[in-house]
């Protein structure tokens, strides 16, 4: 991950705003430690601090066209940028990197070319010629951007809001998927997927074999990199089946490089929890089975809670289910950048693509169903995107996502509500568990859904709460409404990350960036309006709706699927084989290089 400041002064006095521009991107220095790099002329200045993964040696930031007359400053990775290079012959490169392609791009396209960008990115593009600006952000807002304007009315765009904090007057989260010039009064977007209308994917496919091709080919997208690389690996399905995909195409590199003795390219995995993690011993099994280079940390309730407010401040949100699931991701950061790792993939995105939480049990019909993914997956940048990234980047650690490559959001919200809403004897994501039949063994292929904030621990939650308890006295938190008319605090937990926020980013502006108000499982409340047994809940934790989980199954086929009994094949539609047939995109049998049962 790189931060970036951008300052944009239609005056034209921009470049005496240097060295604001300097002292600002400082506080963005712990996503880019590796270089430092300025643009500034009369109407622009544009501060970048890297974290160099791809072409490490020639790929600093601002990149300048080759006549100098555009400059970018970029978060982020384009993934298909070498397919995008090859219908490009009149332009000189300078870099291997892969965002350069942006600067020909917008020279030839304007604005219409971010649609055909495979991605996750934030960035401001300059362009002196034609006195413009661009910015843009991805599609699912995987990648922070933050504007605002200060008493001058000068433009400031940065990767996360302390950059602006005491110097506009308003900041603005930039919404995922659109862009904006400088003659657009506010952010337009760029990206309307069919899939968004029920319509449009209610007789969808329902294709176990087409996802997993389709992840297989997400990963492998993901895998761009010119640095040592890792798996954050949680033992819970999406992680475990991108690290069993990821361990494929690293075996690969290592036969074809004849490296098999390296330290790199062999895969490394990640975990973290308490002592007697649920995850931590799944994904040990994980591991195991994939004869990953496997790294177990673990930390405890003390060290959670000393970290607590640099976390708040690193994250930028008082949410309570964030910061819980925020710091064992902080502390496994500094553990993972310690050892030499700058790039790692997650499982992120999945439950919002295939309804894994487990409140979707109690979705009354497909419409609803669909209509709540597509709320999710429009509030995720506000919460696991924000957590991945931002607790990721405090240490200069990037976090991919692959579930959240832009091909595969398409196959999986065009697959069939049908076949991917839980209940009626069916577990949660039970097609995704179906495509990944032979990358892993039943007992994690059939595990049921933890949030991180609980499977790190269930003592993590329980510690939080009692330090809260313990801090924030019953006088303070009853004049919570008084002090925090913004989003009041519910629970004393609440009231404590909230008063860490205060310190550290004063003021009712900044606190209305963090979304607020009742939800389950994170960004919408959904959950209360399906059912009334939320109702009298006032914990967001996984734990919380685990009966919903269990009621969904009772007397289910596959409700025995946690103990390791191999449950029977979903419906697979469309001529799908029930078990995927013998062959993925690796084109070979399924179980390659797994051990016997």
């Amino acid at each position: 991950m790189c931060g970036f400041l951008a300052i944009y002064d239609p005056a034209g006095e921009a470049e005496a705003l240097r060295p604001l521009a300097l002292q600002q991107a400082r506080l963005l220095r712990h996503r880019g430690p590796d270089w430092s790099g300025v643009y500034a002329d009369a109407h622009m200045v544009l501060v970048h601090e890297r974290l160099a993964i791809v072409d490490v040696a020639h790929g600093a930031q601002p990149l300048l066209a080759c006549d100098g007359a555009q400059a970018l400053a970029i978060n982020g990775e384009i993934y298909n940028h070498r397919d995008l290079r090859r219908g490009i012959d009149d332009y000189a490169f300078a870099t291997d990197s892969d965002c350069e392609v942006i600067l020909p791009l917008w020279r030839r396209q304007g604005a219409a070319f971010l649609n055909a960008l495979n991605g996750m990115f934030a960035f401001v593009l300059w362009d002196r010629a034609r006195r413009d600006w661009l910015i843009a952000r991805d599609p699912v807002g995987i990648v922070p951007l933050y504007t605002g304007r200060d008493e001058h009315g000068r433009l400031y765009v940065a990767s996360e809001m302390k950059a602006l904090s005491g110097i506009c007057v308003d900041i603005e989260i930039f919404p995922p998927g659109h862009f904006q010039t400088r003659s657009m009064a506010m952010p337009a977007p760029f990206y309307a997927p069919a899939w968004r209308e029920f319509e449009a994917v209610r007789h969808g496919a329902a294709e176990p074999f087409a996802l997993r091709q389709a992840l297989e080919r997400a990963v492998h997208r993901h895998l761009m990199t010119d640095v040592p690389y890792g798996v954050l690996l949680s033992g819970g399905l999406d992680s475990s089946l991108v690290a069993a995909i990821t361990a494929r195409f690293a075996a690969r590199r290592v036969e074809d490089d004849d490296r098999s003795d390296a330290w790199w390219p062999r895969l490394h995995t990640f975990a973290i929890g308490l002592e007697g993690s649920p995850d931590v011993a799944a994904a040990q099994k994980v591991a195991d089975r994939l004869g990953t280079a496997h790294h177990a940390f673990h930390f405890t309730a003390q060290e959670g809670l000393d970290a607590l407010a640099d976390v708040i401040y690193h994250v930028e949100t008082y949410d309570v289910t964030t910061v819980r699931a925020s710091i064992p991701m902080y502390l496994l950061a500094r553990r993972i950048r310690a050892m030499g790792i700058k790039m790692v993939l997650s499982g992120e995105g999945s439950d919002e693509l295939f309804g894994g939480y487990l409140y979707f049990h109690m979705a009354p019909d497909d419409r609803e169903f669909h209509e709540e993914l597509v709320r999710k997956l429009d509030a995720l940048h506000l919460y696991d995107c924000a957590r991945a990234n931002k607790a990721m980047a405090a240490w200069g650690v990037e976090a991919r996502v692959p579930f959240l490559d832009r091909e595969f959001i398409d196959v999986a919200m065009h697959t069939a509500p049908s076949a991917k809403r839980p209940g009626g004897g069916r577990i949660e994501k039970a097609i995704l568990r179906e495509a990944g039949r032979g990358l892993l063994h039943d007992e994690i292929l059939w595990r049921q859904k933890e949030q991180f904030s609980d499977g790190v621990g269930y003592g993590w939650i329980d510690a939080l709460k009692a330090h809260a308890e313990a801090v924030v006295s019953d006088a303070q938190f009853a004049m919570a409404a008084r002090r925090y008319p913004v989003n009041t605090p519910t629970s004393k937990e609440a009231y404590l990350y909230r008063s860490h926020f205060e310190r550290r980013f004063p003021g009712d502006a900044v606190a209305r960036l963090v979304p607020g108000g009742p939800s389950i499982a994170c960004s919408t409340p959904t959950a209360f309006r399906w059912s009334k047994a939320f109702a009298d809940m006032n914990d967001p934790s996984g734990r919380a709706v685990a009966t919903v989980h269990r009621e969904g199954l009772s007397e289910s086929p596959v409700a025995a699927a946690g103990t390791g009994a191999k449950p029977p094949s979903v419906s697979a539609g469309r001529g799908c084989p029930a078990a995927l047939g013998d062959e993925g995109c690796f084109g070979e049998p399924h179980d390659r290089n797994q051990p016997e049962e």
